[in-house]
């Protein structure tokens, strides 16, 4: 079958910043002639700023100055030579000072993410592992990626999760020297830090594990001679450590330093390290800033400044706990972070404070989970108290009128983050005249409601919803039970504007991914068959494919309906706690849908192409394949029509026990080679049903040069609206390619529709290639999904990148 076009996370990315850009959140320029860092201009606007990395206000000290100025009158604008050759003049001084404040060996980069470029691969040998924090820093990340090009195994545990590392490192233990476990020392977007004292005990306890450590967050303002939030900690440098400060953030200048006792590590680093051998080194300027700067860590005046910075974050804590503003991690860090939930409540917020004055980061996909969106505040020596005591006085009145601009309230921020006493409240009935009805079966709902609205798509219209509900409950495996939700909203004059069906069970995490992440994953499920399975709350169905969502979009009340639906699911999430909630098979140039749904916290994904066939406006074969295009005409005289007389084709509305077995065993090949939309195994409970159902029937093909071997099987659900719905598919894969069995399949798919009369084929998903050579039109596809932290999206993107 032809090849899926898989999402790539990178895609998603761009696509959820652009939205955040376009609200006027992202990628601003500061104005102005001059910068004190307490304001920042905006479009003209003075703010107060609190959204700086520069938490001792170094930057703007006279001494780093001057010491820029200086080096620039000795040096000129820059050094153009390779650190290689020759460093310049001012270099051995900042290293001998930086040796000073970390009492061991550094090596200077222009900037910790070319460090880690030039540093990962140079220290990780082919013979050794890597393991990833979830959110350690992208440039960590991004460093790690050309090691798996060297077949360097690399795993991801969820953010700080021990008992995950510790398996982890016993998995990797018997085939690496080293295991390396790269994370940071304090974490950038909710201020937490490395569990670092329980991290040197693991390391006792095996001695094959490296820390790589990176605290650019915790420099300067913590730890000896500022040294960082590591070596506030553990006040020495372990040998079997890499750790990297930065030189520029609350440093004040600019460049990175990495530090590590390994002599051998050092020198080999030192003598090659990759981009850094060859990069352009640190500009006189920085150098001569750093260098006063590294003179004031030096001095007993860096902790009169920690002390200054300290009172200050004391003094916001102090005032935040005053007030209900959901601060979801309070501890003594200069990052706060005041959760907000969906993305659009994030830009309102953001807004709304530089309307008043203030500036703060939005925290966002994919630093934290979409709906994990957020005010991420930054304090620093240069906020004095007062503008501080207003800041809050401002979140007070603005956090209650974002949530109610945005159609949501604290009980759902705070489910959102994991937090409060799990009450949820609907908002849904003191805004609207729509009307959400709820049901548990599809027995409550009136058929031709069903069949007029979600039902007119393939096989789950209101009798093949039926059928479902009694195959996919009371099974033994848990992956064959399913639970089903029905909602309808309908207005005043009780019209339906929208109407949809979800389902909750066992998900395959891969079921989207590349073939070649299902292969490895599938290995793994021998011996774990639940390796890498969540269970999800989805819009449709695992066993369904169609347009799951009936919704009047030009009904200008469409967003409010689907509000309330969200709502209703959010309750439903709370109960049910689903890793994911997937919204399915939606048009992805639909713009106005992709909008609101990354607003209420969904990203976007790709999903295999669907494909339908409708233009049945043909008698015969001949008048069928003029219909066709010039190539694919070439096509089906090629691979169709010159095989058509070696199949002896039948068409059943019932199976014998023999014919069930022998359709079931080849469905069950197809499920074994074809992982590009991999799920779990249909049960043979649902073929048994299928075979009682007067809907279903069955095309099934012969080869007469073996004896009418069945080597072909398309299961069909006539649907109740004229669809015709081949759903299942079987093949015996020794015979497949030879003859050409698939596509012999789908001609007579076709054929058997048209001599029915029926006005539309739902092809489903994958194979859109193959669909389009007989004439049906390929249709992209794409899901929405929020989960619950985005350790499986970028668990199985390290899978895909293999």
């Amino acid at each position: 079958m032809a090849k899926i076009k898989h999402n790539n996370l990178l895609d998603t990315v761009i696509s959820v910043m652009t939205n955040a850009k376009e609200s006027g959140v992202l990628h601003l320029y500061a104005e102005g002639e001059k910068f004190d860092g307490r304001q920042i201009q905006i479009n003209g606007k003075k703010l107060f700023h609190f959204g700086t990395t520069g938490y001792l206000g170094l930057e703007q000290d006279y001494r780093l100055k001057q010491g820029a100025i200086n080096a620039i009158k000795a040096y000129g604008s820059q050094f153009p030579l390779s650190k290689s050759y020759v460093s310049q003049p001012l270099y051995a001084e900042l290293e001998s000072l930086l040796y000073d404040i970390y009492k061991s060996p550094v090596i200077i980069t222009k900037n910790s993410t070319l460090g880690h470029l030039g540093v990962i691969p140079s220290v990780v040998d082919d013979s050794d592992g890597v393991i990833l924090d979830h959110q350690v820093h992208w440039s960590v990340q991004s460093a790690v990626n050309p090691l798996k090009l060297r077949s360097v195994p690399v795993e991801m545990i969820r953010h700080n999760n021990l008992e995950m590392l510790e398996d982890k490192i016993r998995k990797l233990q018997s085939k690496c020297d080293k295991i390396w476990y790269m994370a940071d020392g304090m974490y950038s977007m909710y201020g937490d830090y490395a569990p670092i004292q329980e991290l040197m005990q693991l390391s006792k306890k095996y001695s094959q594990l490296y820390i790589y450590f990176d605290d650019v967050h915790g420099m300067s303002w913590k730890g000896n001679n500022g040294s960082g939030y590591v070596m506030s900690i553990l006040k020495k440098l372990p040998d079997r450590m890499i750790l990297f400060g930065t030189l520029g953030k609350t440093f004040g200048a600019g460049g990175a330093v990495m530090v590590c006792n390994d002599k051998k590590i050092h020198q080999r680093i030192k003598i090659f390290g990759g981009p850094l051998t060859f990069s352009v080194q640190l500009e006189p300027a920085t150098v001569g800033a750093a260098i006063a700067s590294a003179k004031i860590h030096l001095s007993e005046e860096i902790y009169k400044m920690q002390d200054e910075l300290c009172d200050r974050i004391s003094y916001f804590n102090q005032c935040l706990q005053k007030t209900n503003l959901p601060l979801i991690i309070e501890n003594d860090s200069p990052i706060f972070y005041i959760g907000a939930g969906m993305p659009e409540t994030g830009f309102n917020l953001v807004n709304r404070l530089i309307e008043v004055g203030f500036y703060a980061n939005l925290g966002m996909f994919p630093a934290v989970p979409v709906k994990n969106t957020g005010l991420r505040i930054t304090i620093s020596r240069h906020n004095q108290k007062q503008e501080i005591k207003e800041l809050v006085e401002a979140l007070e009145y603005h956090f209650p009128k974002a949530l109610e601009e945005t159609h949501t309230n604290l009980d759902r921020v705070n489910f959102a983050f994991g937090r409060g006493n799990n009450k949820m409240t609907s908002l849904s009935q003191s805004r609207s005249n729509l009307t959400l009805e709820t049901f548990n079966t599809i027995k409550q709902i009136d058929p031709k409601l069903w069949n007029k609205t979600v039902g007119g798509n393939s096989f789950y219209d209101w009798n093949g919803l039926k059928a479902l509900e009694e195959i996919f409950r009371d099974n033994s495996a848990p992956e064959n039970n399913y639970q089903f939700y029905y909602y309808v909203v309908k207005n005043d004059k009780q019209e339906c504007v929208l109407a949809t069906f979800f389902s909750y069970g066992l998900w395959k995490e891969d079921m989207l991914a590349p073939e070649s992440v299902s292969v490895s994953l599938e290995k793994a499920r021998e011996s774990e068959p639940y390796y890498h399975t969540s269970y999800c709350l989805s819009m449709g169905s695992i066993i369904t494919e169609g347009e799951h969502l009936y919704l009047c979009q030009n009904k200008s009340n469409w967003k409010e309906a689907f509000n309330l639906l969200l709502e209703q699911i959010e309750i439903l999430e709370k109960e049910l706690k689903p890793q994911y909630v997937i919204l399915r098979d939606f048009n992805p140039r639909d713009k106005a849908i992709k909008t609101f749904l990354h607003n209420k916290g969904f990203v976007q994904v790709a999903m295999p192409e669907a494909a339908v066939y409708d233009q049945f406006k043909w008698n015969d074969e001949p008048s069928y394949i003029e219909t066709l295009s010039k190539s694919s005409r070439k096509h089906f005289r090629k691979d169709i029509e010159a095989f058509k007389d070696k199949f002896k084709i039948q068409i059943l509305d019932k199976l014998t026990d023999n014919e069930l077995e022998n359709s079931f065993e080849l469905y069950q090949q197809v499920k074994k080679n074809n992982l590009g939309l991999n799920t779990f195994s249909y049960p043979l409970s649902l073929f048994n049903h299928i075979n009682l159902s007067p809907q279903w029937e069955y095309i099934l093909l012969y080869l007469k040069e073996e004896k009418m071997l069945q080597v072909g099987v398309m299961f069909c659900y006539k649907n109740s609206s004229n669809i015709y719905t081949p759903a299942i598919i079987g093949m015996d894969y020794e015979f497949s390619r030879e003859y050409n069995v698939y596509r012999q399949l789908l001609f007579q798919t076709i054929l058997r529709a048209n001599e029915l009369r029926h006005k539309r084929i739902d092809f489903g998903l994958t194979a859109g290639f193959e669909k389009h050579k007989v004439g049906a039109k390929v249709l992209e596809k794409c899901a929405y999904i929020q989960t619950k932290d985005n350790f499986a999206l970028e668990a199985l993107d390290w899978l895909r990148k293999d």
